[in-house]
């Protein structure tokens, strides 16, 4: 490919809207430009880059067995409704105003089971696995860091059907497997850690995750293994041993203490012995939340353990009405409403506790809660702090913001059920569809690369993602048509070996010519002059090191495939 020819717009400076390393080189090599909020155009270099990551996809999927399809960015709406993922998605859901009953496809859980519902009938129909790589739509309300978060984006989709959960516990794990080869083969160091299923719903998922400080997700990880989302990420910490014989509960007078720091710096209070209270709405119903201290409640979790993502925390005349007290003097005695009581595993049959007394100014101390206050339920509802141990050897826990790879869902029946996708078993008896559903970014493979591959130049492309295989730079062609003439031959004996090669033949000085090289980051470049030509060799920049070779032209094609054989 000749570069005077080919549209590879590169900026010298870092554009003012691009705050992370991946969309600042993604605008000025070229690769990408912005039309809109969240909304990109890829540009032919990097469109070459994005049908690399696509093609390893492709072929790590058909290696389990995927079968491929392409469908519908439009999606009835009326489908959506029956699995309750309208309201689920809210706002990200886009709708069509002037088609009314349509909506674009964030994901493709409903129209594969609807595909499912209507041509699976029997057990020797499955197992099943369904892929395609296709665009969907998700309204972000604040879309950034480039192609990291948009409204438009690539996703490989893919779906299992199987007859029971030993079938999908297969199929999860060929998808797991096949998730560790592509992100391995595109060079990415992840790691794999325990995950939300969030509107998708399912009793198991995964995600694959990097590290970086461009990440949304929040992780927390240790050095023994343990790895999860901190959606669901849990700690070693154990509940304090009860309190024996069990003191006798007091009501005491505070007057100015509105919050777990309060008590402990103005009563001398232990912060783990405080109960702080906090009332949700869930399903228009309060319900009372007791967490230990100055632990934060993890939404996330709340949503798994009640079941409901309809819940919102309760204003503050509201706290009134159900509780008797305002914010800072509540607590699970004398409650003005009766309500559900739920606490934190922490917590769990404590003593000795202190808590509001749903009477502004005062608390109760040494409250039982298997004595004075019924608790429904306890739940694992805090997000885990830095430095806490991991509940599997007991490391430090790190937390560290990631970039999401892929997530991969055991989905069960959840959609089958609403879509009445069955079949009948081996003795006639009518079942649900056991579903999976798979999912990889496209557009993140690539911004994730570039996150763990650049330096102060530019891109520093892999073999797997890179453009072209090599680049050929001449100097000085047109005061040496000598130059232009073997780098035409050199590029075409290139080609000729199976090499994807671009050759800079512009009309630019050398300075600009080896900027841009450095700033697209191709693995090998080859630069072609008047001198090297002079002297019989040609000088080789190895992108990834920067180091300088010098080989000879009159056995340079078999020396550059020796080359290129070594390059990661």
């Amino acid at each position: 490919m000749r570069q005077n020819h080919y549209f590879i717009p590169t900026l010298r400076e870092v554009p003012s809207d691009a705050q992370i390393p991946s969309h600042q080189l993604m605008l000025r090599a070229g690769l990408i430009r912005q039309v809109g909020a969240g909304i990109f155009s890829f540009l032919p270099l990097g469109f070459r880059v994005f049908l690399k990551a696509v093609n390893i996809i492709r072929e790590e999927m058909n290696a389990i067995g995927g079968q491929e399809f392409l469908l519908p960015a439009l999606n009835p709406i009326e489908i959506w409704e029956q699995t309750g993922r309208v309201e689920a998605m809210g706002d990200v859901l886009f709708h069509i105003k002037n088609r009314e009953g349509l909506v674009l496809a964030p994901t493709h859980e409903e129209i594969i089971t609807f595909h499912a519902s209507h041509h699976i009938k029997s057990y020797k129909d499955l197992p099943q696995i369904w892929y395609q790589i296709q665009t969907k739509f998700r309204n972000e309300p604040r879309p950034k860091s480039g192609v990291l978060r948009g409204r438009q984006f690539t996703m490989k989709d893919a779906y299992s059907l199987d007859i029971d959960r030993e079938g999908l516990d297969i199929a999860y794990q060929k998808h797991y497997e096949a998730y560790c080869k592509i992100f391995d083969r595109c060079g990415l160091k992840y790691i794999i850690v325990g995950a939300s299923s969030g509107a998708m719903g399912g009793k198991q998922s995964q995600e694959f995750m990097l590290e970086s400080d461009a990440g949304e997700d929040i992780v927390a990880i240790a050095d023994d293994g343990y790895a999860a989302n901190l959606e669901i990420a849990q700690s070693g910490l154990k509940p304090q041993p009860r309190l024996e014989p069990s003191p006798k509960l007091e009501e005491f007078a505070t007057p100015n203490a509105k919050t777990i720091n309060d008590l402990v710096k103005q009563y001398n209070l232990p912060e783990t012995s405080c109960a702080k209270s906090v009332v949700y709405i869930v399903n228009n119903e309060p319900v009372l939340i007791l967490m230990r201290g100055n632990d934060q409640l993890n939404e996330s979790k709340l949503s798994t353990a009640l079941g409901s993502t309809l819940y919102r925390p309760a204003e503050a005349d509201e706290l009134l009405k159900y509780t008797g007290a305002n914010a800072g003097s509540i607590g699970p005695i004398n409650l003005k409403t009766k309500m559900k009581i739920i606490a934190d595993k922490l917590l769990q049959d404590s003593n000795g506790l202190v808590s509001g007394a749903n009477k502004d100014g005062y608390h109760f101390k040494n409250i039982d809660f298997t004595r004075d206050c019924k608790i429904d339920e306890y739940y694992d509802l805090r997000t885990v702090n830095e430095g806490e141990p991991s509940p599997i050897n007991g490391l430090p826990i790190r937390i560290s913001k990631t970039i999401e790879l892929g997530h991969i869902f055991k989905l069960g029946t959840r959609y089958s059920d609403a879509l009445g996708a069955k079949f009948l078993d081996k003795d006639g008896s009518e079942k649900s569809i056991i579903m999976g559903s798979y999912g990889i970014g496209v557009e993140r493979i690539i911004a994730s690369f570039i996150e763990q591959n650049y330096d102060e130049k530019g891109i520093v492309w892999k073999k797997a993602l890179s453009p072209f295989d090599m680049h050929v730079i001449s100097i000085n062609q047109t005061k040496f048509p000598e130059v232009a003439e073997y780098s035409n031959k050199l590029m075409a004996e290139l080609q000729g070996s199976g090499f994807e090669v671009l050759w800079d033949d512009r009309e630019e000085s050398a300075g600009v010519k080896f900027n841009d090289a450095d700033l697209i980051g191709i693995p090998i470049q080859i630069i072609i002059s008047n001198k090297t030509i002079a002297n019989g060799n040609a000088e080789i920049k190895l992108r990834q090191t920067n180091e300088r070779l010098y080989i000879s032209l009159g056995n340079i094609v078999e020396e550059l495939k020796e080359i290129y054989s070594h390059i990661k």
